[in-house]
């Protein structure tokens, strides 16, 4: 873990506050909203990221959010991820995150390997691996559900167990593997996802 070029890498994205879209705004608002809610009701607040098969975007933003409530020293955030399906976290995701000052740690192999991913030396490590939202290693109740792709906001339009359902959905830089570009839009997507979930938590605090 590279804690300067952390620093470094969330001032950056906190500079770039005002090249999220209005109507993007709306949905983040929406989501600082209900993390507002969740802390004045119950002290605490958790958040499930979901995307269809748990391998991309929706760690990142489990990633994202757990560092941005760190970093906005707003507690009693709990972050996951799932999916509608199970296959494996992308082995790129770990290794932008590693290039964004995190540092990343394989706990098993096979074909869905577990992922520690360390933002603090003081902190616990944010466990990653795909799963089903459902999964046992979730949360079961009173969370945020956010739907971060489109498949899954469509094939999960209810989830009983959600507090509330958000869709903000990230555009799939899968589109991008195997080509020139994969490692370029990959970053792309990180910094996109780590903006938003950074200016979600700065809201937070102000009146």
């Amino acid at each position: 873990m590279d804690k300067h070029h952390l620093e470094q890498y969330i001032l950056k994205a906190e500079s770039e506050f005002d090249r999220i879209p209005p109507e993007r705004k709306v949905l983040l608002h929406q989501l600082t909203a209900s993390v507002h809610a969740g802390l004045k009701g119950t002290g605490k607040s958790d958040l499930l990221f979901i995307c269809t098969h748990n391998s991309r975007r929706s760690h990142l933003a489990q990633v994202w959010a757990q560092v941005a409530a760190f970093h906005y020293r707003i507690k009693t955030i709990n972050t996951y991820s799932g999916g509608t399906e199970v296959t494996a976290m992308f082995p790129m995701i770990a290794n932008t995150l590693e290039k964004a000052g995190l540092k990343s740690q394989k706990h098993s192999e096979g074909d869905n390997p577990v992922y520690a991913i360390k933002y603090h030396p003081n902190e616990p490590a944010i466990v990653t691996f795909s799963k089903t939202y459902d999964d046992p290693f979730n949360v079961q109740t009173g969370f945020v559900a956010v739907m971060t792709c489109s498949q899954a906001d469509e094939y999960c339009p209810f989830i009983p167990t959600a507090e509330q359902r958000i869709s903000l959905p990230f555009e799939d830089p899968k589109a991008y593997d195997n080509t020139p570009h994969q490692e370029v839009k990959y970053d792309e997507r990180c910094r996109d996802i780590a903006r938003e979930m950074l200016f979600v938590f700065s809201n937070l605090n102000k009146p």
